[in-house]
């Protein structure tokens, strides 16, 4: 028969716990008051035991989750029962975003971490778009998951009410792992809910980054807010571990932060609030304080407070990914600067018409991309690959654009571009960038790539040394296009002063594999292209 174990109360004023570690992993046997888990409280940091002999069935919060008293975190069976295992649909190997719907053991159906690409193993849950106890339809956003490749919107496998939360965001789950559960209208919400009369906490989330306030220019007078002063002589500050540990690595006097929760106590969210308007650095309780007589030359340099944050998943990739880039390829970079008046003056006369002709906006980026192919044609040592020590050439040339978004970098892949007529190229360009900003992209979307392009110009950048994508063996980064005073000589030798319109492109190339002068000659195709554009648009 199972067995719950709860959180303990470890003293009258006592309402949470946050669980440290967990002793036992699931499947694990257990003896009558062997230590469990571990927990941290306000006033105390204990083991606890387990209330009776068995197998530890069910671990409901991970490691870090701020828990209610008497709320179920743990289940135990007897020994002879069998460990109920979550049964998963196998995922093929170009698995659709649709997790698969599952029935439960326990009743309703389970949501499973799907597999996002053939060599994905596990994924981040970054955000729940629903919360426990909200209606759901089938083909509905759930949550949303970050792997190695692409971020992406899960959708609900059925619809009915979400019943269970299994892991809280920032969690990273393996494929096939259940991480929710989706009851039929009307079935009961799990004792990990957070309905009405359910009596517990859904698992705590990590604390989101608090913002930091943003730094006046130089030269402009330095505004500080001041904190509130909410000091009560004689309070006890009431907070949790969690709390305590923000404050301390941000700098911040818990006695200056109002409490809004039972009995005055600082939540997480009071102090995320606090940080988020006044920003670290204000002292702890008990810290030393300076002599307001003390020699400004004597005083010693103060400390510039730090906000720790987390790598987010896709944050870490791109870490890695760049610095793997960087050990492989010697990289080189050749920057070459384009008229681009003809090419401006024709988009400026024919947007409108295209717009209204072909339903997509008319930008720079198919022209370049159209120019970018035609070089790679001529070229096609910068469209191949060093592998095995051996330079692989590419039959076709697949245009990898990267896509800034606001928690990361994207590369969607257009296959096989050089079959692509110029709005097709339009096209793929704007339906590629619209789903990576809304999460929308397949994993087979993502890779592939045998050359980039990476448009920093939209930032207004004179020029940028890009990083290789790899495999790839180039990269063309995109400036941004500026009006200059140009020196312009006609076919007697007159020069001329003229507006034009300009802008730089950097090609980044592997020397190992691409030489200088092949690298120029490239540069040089690409740049002729442009010049003397005399293409149909469509």
């Amino acid at each position: 028969m199972p067995t719950d174990v709860i959180m303990p109360q470890m003293g009258e004023s006592i309402v949470e716990g946050t669980i440290t570690k967990w002793l036992k992993k699931v499947g694990d046997p257990v003896q009558k008051d062997e230590p469990l888990f571990e927990i941290s409280t306000d006033k105390v940091d204990a083991e606890i035991p387990s209330p009776v002999a068995g197998v530890l069935s069910e671990i409901k919060f991970p490691e870090g989750a701020t828990v209610e008293i008497n709320t179920v975190v743990a289940v135990v069976i007897a020994s002879g029962e069998a460990v109920a295992a979550p049964v998963v649909a196998e995922a093929p190997a170009s698995a659709p975003a649709v997790p698969q719907p599952v029935p439960s053991p326990v009743g309703g159906t389970d949501v499973v971490m799907p597999q996002m690409g053939e060599s994905i193993v596990e994924g981040t849950i970054t955000k729940w778009l629903k919360k426990v106890g909200e209606r759901v339809e089938k083909d509905e956003p759930l949550f949303e998951i970050s792997t190695d490749k692409v971020d992406a919107e899960i959708p609900a496998p059925v619809a009915g009410i979400l019943t269970e939360i299994k892991f809280p965001e920032g969690a990273t789950v393996e494929i096939n792992t259940v991480v929710a559960i989706i009851s039929a209208t009307g079935g009961a919400v799990s004792g990990t809910g957070t309905a009405a009369g359910a009596g517990a906490l859904a698992p705590q989330a990590p604390p989101a980054a608090p913002k930091v306030p943003p730094q006046a220019p130089l030269g402009a007078p330095q505004v500080q807010l001041a904190p509130p002063q909410v000091v009560v002589a004689g309070r006890r500050i009431r907070s949790s571990p969690l709390v305590r540990r923000i404050a301390k690595e941000n700098n911040l006097d818990l006695a200056q932060i109002a409490g809004t929760g039972s009995d005055g106590r600082i939540t997480k969210e009071d102090v995320l609030r606090h940080l988020s308007a006044y920003g670290p650095g204000s002292a702890l309780p008990g810290a030393p304080q300076v002599p307001q007589s003390a020699p400004t030359a004597q005083l010693a340099a103060p400390q510039v407070p730090q906000v720790v944050v987390p790598l987010s998943k896709m944050r870490a990739i791109i870490a890695q990914r760049m610095v793997e880039s960087l050990q492989i390829s010697p990289h080189v970079h050749t920057v070459y600067k384009v008229d681009m008046t003809r090419i401006v003056r024709l988009r400026s006369r024919e947007k409108a018409k295209f717009e209204q002709r072909n339903g997509v906006k008319l930008t720079y980026m198919p022209f370049i991309a159209i120019a970018a192919i035609e070089a790679l044609r001529k070229f096609p040592i910068v469209n191949a690959s060093l592998l095995d020590n051996s330079i692989h050439y590419h039959q076709n040339i697949n245009l990898g654009i990267a896509v800034a978004l606001e928690w990361g970098l994207i590369v969607p892949v257009i296959k096989q571009a050089e079959e692509r007529s110029f709005l097709g190229l339009a096209r793929a360009i704007a339906d590629l960038a619209e789903r990576a900003r809304s999460k929308k992209l397949m994993p087979d979307e993502v890779g592939g790539s045998t050359f980039t392009l990476t448009n920093s110009g939209i930032f207004g950048d004179e020029f940028s040394t890009p990083i290789i994508n790899q495999p790839d063996s180039a990269i063309l980064a995109i400036s941004g296009l500026k009006k200059e005073a140009v020196v312009l000589t006609d076919a007697e030798g007159n020069d001329a002063i003229a507006i034009r319109s300009m802008e730089h492109f950097c090609l980044g190339f592997d020397h190992r594999l691409i030489d200088g002068a092949d690298g120029c000659k490239f540069m040089l195709e690409f740049k002729k292209t442009l010049e003397n554009w005399d293409k149909e648009i469509g």
